[in-house]
């Protein structure tokens, strides 16, 4: 609790406040404003800041700044009692619409979200940053009461913690001062530079300051000294102006000191002479130019430091005509030279939005922002339409997002987090699985907003697809997946070929130019590497194909010598040659009938494997693998026992049963794509099958029936794609 001394302060600081605004408030608007100190009291009741201060007094000062320095009113002071209430526990942004007005809520609510920016690595992209800080805010006391509020932290460094004050001056290094130059509040901006430069060398900003102290009075005789003759000749040329003198701010000369690695002595501009004009405005740039005449017919001029402002002013508005001459004792200084008119834009600065300048297309932003000298200079009129306002809004096509180390970047409006990640680097996109979007887990296809910071999560098992193209907007994310396809396309057309060329030698046929040029025609692919690629991914079956290629080869028997000499057979394949050894060989196929054998259960052997044939006592032959786990015993035990078989290929082949275990990383709804590529996919019949996982792993497996060994490559190459999966093995 506050004890009566501090009540008493408080009390007295709250009606400063109240007389400072009562000029340009009605009653209710008095009332409102003490409704929202009462709702702040009851809120901050015996809280205090750092330095022991209560913290009601805080945000009284701040309200202060606002309307007596800044120049806001009545909405703006009811904001800055509340801007720091939780709206989650204390008091919600509908409660405050409702008693206070949209405006009051709104700009409260656009208080918060800038407030939540991060800004600790604010100074690699300030420029990005106050893009991003004014394309959050509908209204631009957002951001004045910002300036404010930063403006008292600076003047009592004593009310926060260290490196909370470490965090506010750099803000206001990077952020609040150029805004402020910007929105032509000069002298609050030369405040902010003097008190970060307090802050971050308190030593160098002490010894400047003494030595201007001790060379006041010098400066002060040595200024009437050059003035004088100036303004006897302007009198005599009949020209009614007034002089006026400063001396440069500290910053400004530390500044100079180091671009021109002088000491305090020896910079030549301390100080600056300001020669204000009174004249009408088609007189002003005629009576400008004849008091530069004037001046540098006294005192000599530098024409290297002439800057003539007033034929094109600066971008800003700024009018001016600046020149430097060297007056007594071989010393430099500047005069500047502008009409009243000049002068009061000069001071009082142009409201121009800043970001948008050099685009046409965004005038809209320019008369928003243009609003804000409306604000300051005429306080009594601070009743937005706030329907007009969000109607003539400017919305940028940019948004800006936040890695997780502060760092910005800039995307186009709709990106989704598949963009940002390839935003980062193409490894990051490649393998992206999803992301934390302010903490919270979200796809891929997740479309960002301004200001989400966000967390991209990889996996090692994650590649692009073609289906990513469907949602990415960012030619960057486009042209790195597609760059990714096409070279995952050349690596399944060299393994499609290869599978090509392996059964093609089983067939005993050669593949020539035009046996591949007629199956290019023939399924329809554009290319040879289209249709290698077809066959790796079992999109092509290769059974079908040997059946294609042997009709065509019977075809080729049958044409007449003389049409095949006419060319209208566009192809010649090969009949398939006979072994020469088959006698030596049990040939094994569904239409053995005079002989009992049957296949090892131990192996489950399938056509393409490497087998042979063993004699038992009473079941006939039975049919192993080579790389039976029996094998070795039965080759070496009972050798005399053994024979020599081999599959034969047939049309209509048989299917047999296989066994597969898979195993990898669990992942949702992994089952279902596996089951979709065995069964959706390659048309694969599953007889069983069991999943069982632990510690977010999984082990697995299921019998199939496949045709044989080929098959079986195609099918453990599909479900090695599959997400999550990391190997593929045959059970014994």
């Amino acid at each position: 609790m506050y004890n009566e001394q501090e009540k008493e302060l408080i009390r007295e600081a709250h009606l400063e406040l109240v007389a400072s605004i009562q000029p340009n408030a009605s009653p209710a608007d008095i009332k409102r404003i003490n409704l929202s100190y009462e709702w702040a009291y009851k809120v901050y009741q015996g809280q205090r800041l750092s330095s022991g201060k209560p913290y009601m007094l805080h945000l009284i000062k701040v309200a202060h700044i606002a309307v007596a320095e800044i120049g806001l009113g009545v909405s703006t002071v009811i904001c800055s009692m509340l801007h720091g209430i939780n709206l989650k526990s204390d008091y919600s942004l509908d409660e405050i619409e409702k008693t206070f007005g949209k405006t009051v809520s709104s700009i409260i609510d656009g208080f918060n979200k800038v407030s939540e920016l991060r800004t600790e690595r604010l100074s690699f992209h300030s420029d990005n940053f106050r893009k991003l800080f004014l394309s959050l805010v509908d209204d631009i006391r957002v951001i004045l009461l910002k300036i404010a509020h930063r403006l008292y932290d600076l003047r009592f460094p004593e009310d926060h913690e260290k490196a909370k004050l470490e965090q506010f001056v750099y803000e206001v290094k990077h952020l609040y001062i150029p805004i402020a130059h910007r929105l032509g509040l000069y002298i609050i901006k030369a405040e902010f530079e003097e008190r970060v430069m307090k802050f971050e060398n308190p030593e160098i900003f002490q010894a400047i300051s003494e030595k201007i102290k001790a060379t006041k009075k010098k400066q002060e005789a040595y200024i009437q000294d050059f003035i004088q003759p100036v303004q006897r000749e302007l009198i005599a040329q009949g020209m009614d102006c007034s002089i006026k003198w400063r001396t440069k701010s500290i910053p400004s000369i530390w500044a100079k000191m180091k671009s021109q690695n002088v000491d305090f002595d020896q910079v030549y501009d301390l100080f600056a002479i300001r020669i204000i004009i009174r004249t009408s405005p088609k007189k002003e740039k005629e009576d400008c130019w004849r008091a530069y005449s004037i001046v540098s017919d006294i005192y000599t001029p530098n024409p290297k430091r002439l800057r003539d402002w007033i034929t094109t002013p600066k971008a800003s508005g700024y009018e001016s005509l600046h020149c430097t001459v060297k007056a007594p004792m071989d010393k430099w200084v500047e005069v500047q030279i502008r009409s009243e008119r000049m002068d009061d834009i000069a001071e009082k600065g142009q409201a121009a939005h800043w970001q948008y300048k050099a685009s046409d297309k965004k005038k809209d932003s320019e008369e928003w922002l243009n609003q804000v000298r409306d604000v300051l200079e005429n306080p009594d009129q601070l009743v937005f339409d706030y329907a007009y306002r969000n109607a003539n809004h400017y919305h940028s096509d940019k948004i800006f997002i936040f890695t997780p180390n502060g760092d910005l970047k800039q995307l186009p409006v709709g990106s989704t987090v598949l963009d940002f990640a390839y935003e980062i680097h193409t490894q990051v996109g490649s393998s992206c699985s999803g992301a934390k979007v302010n903490n919270k887990i979200v796809p891929i296809r997740h479309v960002l907003n301004n200001g989400d910071k966000v967390e991209i999560v990889t996996s090692k098992k994650q590649k692009p697809k073609s289906d990513w193209l469907n949602f990415v907007i960012t030619d960057r994310a486009r042209n790195k997946i597609k760059k990714f396809i096409k070279e995952e396309d050349l690596k399944e057309s060299d393994v499609g070929k290869e599978l090509l060329l392996r059964k093609m030698k089983n067939w005993k046929i050669s593949l020539s130019d035009d046996v591949v040029n007629h199956l290019v025609k023939h399924y329809k692919t554009e290319s040879a590497a289209e249709l290698y690629c077809s066959i790796a991914t079992g999109k092509v079956d290769l059974m079908e194909l040997k059946k294609h290629l042997m009709l065509v080869s019977e075809s080729e028997k049958a044409s007449p010598k003389t049409e095949r000499e006419n060319g209208k057979n566009d192809i010649k394949v090969p009949a398939p040659v006979n072994t020469t050894d088959t006698e030596n060989f049990m040939i094994i196929d569904n239409t053995l009938s005079n002989v009992n054998y049957n296949l090892a259960k131990c192996c489950n052997p399938i056509p393409g494997d490497s087998v042979f044939g063993f004699v038992t006592v009473s079941n006939g032959i039975t049919i192993h693998r080579i790389s039976c786990p029996n094998a070795s015993r039965l080759l070496d035990r009972y050798n005399y026992r053994i024979l020599k078989v081999r599959w034969r290929e047939v049309k209509d082949s048989p299917v047999f049963q296989v066994t597969i275990k898979i195993t990898g990383i669990d992942t949702i709804g992994l089952v279902g794509e596996i089951t979709k590529v065995i069964s959706s996919d390659l048309k694969v019949n599953m007889r069983s099958i069991s999943f069982d996982t632990k510690d977010g792993r999984f082990d697995g497996k299921i019998s199939l029936q496949i045709k044989d060994t080929e098959h079986l490559e195609q099918l453990n190459h599909k479900i090695l794609k599959v997400k999550g999966v990391e190997k593929v093995s045959r059970i014994q």
